[in-house]
Parts: C-alpha cells; sequence; structure tokens
C-alpha cells in the first residue's frame, strides 16, 4: 500500500472510509538488527478494545457555509474565485442551521477580531451597519482606532467624540494610551535598526532618540535608512551623529515645514492664508467706510427738534 505497511506495524483504519494510517512500528517487533531510519517512530501495541470513535472538528467561517449551500458546485465553489451574490433567503437558513448546531452540542461559535482603523473616516451608514452587526449573536469582536478629538460625523453636522456617534461609543470600552517615553523611543529606533540591518553608533541614536522625542516617531524611523545612505556614501559601515545631522537639514519634519510656510508665505503663488487676511482687511475697510458715512449723514441732516426751534 501506499503507507507501506509490514508486519508489526501499528495501523488504524477508517470505518467510513477504508482508509489506512501508519502509526508507527511496535515495540514488541523491534530488533537491534532491524534496518530502520531516523523517520520510524515506536509505538506501544493498543490492548483491550481496538474499535474507537474519533471525533474529527473541522473549522470553517460562516461566510464559506454561506458559499458553499448558495452555488451547484458545492465546496468546490471555494475555489473558483467568483462567489457572486449570496440570498438574504440563504443567510437566514445557515443562521438558523449554525443555531441549531449550538444548541445540539456540535458546533461552537468562534468570534473572529474586525479592526478598523481610522474609524472617523466612515460615514453615518457605515456607523449604523456596524451597530446593527454588533445586536448579532454571531457578531465578531470590534476592535477600531482613531486620533480624533471632537469632530464631525461624516454625512451629518452634529460633532462627538472622536467622529463617532454617542450610540456606537456607549457600546464600547475605549483604551486610552500615551506618548512613548525616551527609552521606549530609543528601544524602538533600536529594534528598528536591527530589522534594517543598520548599525548605529550609540551617540547617534541618542541624538536619533532626541529628534524622535521632539518631532515625531514616524520622522526619526525613516531618518534611519537615509542616514544609513548618507553613512555607506562616505564609505562608513556605521551611522555616526554627521550622518543624523545631515539627513535632519536634508529633511524636515512638520512642524519645521509649517513654520517655513508661515514665514515664506509671500513666495508662494497661491496662499490661502494671505487670501483670508485681504478679505478681513476688505471687511473691515467696508465697515470703516459705512460708519463714516453714517457720521457724515447725522451731521449734514439737522434734526427735527432743531428745525422746529428755527
Amino acid at each position: 500500500t501506499k503507507e507501506k505497511v509490514t508486519a508489526g506495524d501499528v495501523i488504524t483504519i477508517d470505518k467510513a472510509s477504508g482508509k489506512i494510517s501508519k502509526l508507527g512500528r511496535s515495540f514488541s517487533r523491534s530488533r537491534d538488527y532491524d534496518a530502520m531510519g531516523a523517520q520510524t517512530r515506536f509505538v506501544q501495541c493498543p490492548e483491550g478494545e481496538l474499535q474507537k470513535r474519533k471525533e474529527i472538528v473541522h473549522t470553517v467561517s460562516l461566510h464559506e457555509i454561506d458559499v458553499i449551500n448558495s452555488r451547484q458546485q458545492g465546496f468546490l465553489a471555494l475555489f473558483a474565485g467568483d462567489t457572486g451574490e449570496i440570498k438574504s433567503e440563504v443567510r437566514d437558513q445557515i443562521d438558523a442551521k449554525v443555531a441549531e448546531w449550538r444548541e445540539e452540542g456540535r458546533a461552537t461559535i468562534v468570534p473572529g477580531v474586525l479592526f478598523i482603523d481610522e474609524v472617523h473616516m466612515l460615514d453615518i451608514e457605515c456607523f449604523s451597519f456596524l451597530n446593527r452587526a454588533l445586536e448579532s449573536d454571531m457578531a465578531p469582536v470590534l476592535v477600531i482606532a482613531t486620533n480624533r478629538g471632537i469632530s464631525k460625523i461624516r454625512g451629518t453636522e452634529y460633532k462627538s467624540p472622536h467622529g463617532i456617534p454617542l450610540d456606537l461609543l456607549d457600546r464600547l470600552m475605549i483604551v486610552s494610551t500615551v506618548s512613548y517615553t525616551f527609552d521606549e523611543t530609543k528601544k524602538i529606533l533600536s529594534v528598528r535598526c536591527e530589522e534594517e540591518d543598520v548599525e548605529m553608533s550609540e551617540d547617534a541614536l541618542e541624538l536619533l532618540t532626541r529628534i524622535g522625542m521632539e518631532t515625531s516617531l514616524r520622522y526619526a524611523i525613516h531618518m534611519i535608512m537615509a542616514a544609513s545612505l548618507v553613512a555607506e556614501k562616505r564609505k562608513s559601515g556605521e551611522v555616526e551623529i554627521e550622518d543624523i545631522k545631515r539627513v535632519y537639514t536634508l529633511f524636515v519634519d512638520v512642524k519645521r515645514s509649517t513654520q517655513f510656510l508661515m514665514e515664506l508665505s509671500k513666495e508662494f503663488m497661491f496662499n490661502e492664508l494671505d487670501a483670508e487676511n485681504d478679505d478681513d482687511d476688505d471687511d473691515d475697510s467696508v465697515s470703516d467706510e459705512s460708519d463714516e458715512e453714517e457720521n457724515e449723514n447725522s451731521t449734514a441732516s439737522p434734526s427735527k427738534e432743531a428745525m422746529e426751534e428755527g
């Protein structure tokens, strides 16, 4: 057979399919002079009742069950790629069947994890769908992340914390985060240097850590490879302080870029700040002119009481 079963081997036979599986070779039939390879495994010879019930656990997702039952090809539809539209009737039948299996103890639901980053980019329709999905018994574990404060909910004119509707926030457990410390930032940059295969001196790493604390961690991480290229250009296998300084002068961070834009705003072709300032000046001049006209009218036109006295 395919398993190359010989006398002295311990095997199992599947009663339903007739499949023969080789477990190993019996200790009672082993001899010192037998020719055996490194893959040979010795097992104890079974005793007592030889017929046993074997429980097989299959792990499938609810989507795979929907695809299998919505196509004529059965489970082969999973490999076709084009699953097409799944009717709501099929989903309802599958949900009812899965609920029946759970009650009988034949199946257990293992909830998945749905992670949504930048969740403030979703609109009100998406939030409504998430609210409805979380009410289901087979809902996944929802993990969302955002860096927004009080902002407007997309698709509405209302503002809420993190740009998330209040009814959805009430269902969530909010985890607060804190900024990295100096030692934590240094450790992250050190690990990143190892991943990028970059040799960096201790002084250069200290300087890079200070830059990451003053600007941002992402900016400091991007500087690692650029500093490595600068060091490679001067025929050095280790990044030094002058390499970090060179990269720091070549590539600016967000704070310095904003400062440059504010200082050199007159040099750009289009600048909305100047336009807004001009509009404010025009509004002030218009209001000043209207005030002057009112003063002139008040001095030019005599009052009714003065005319009666005359």
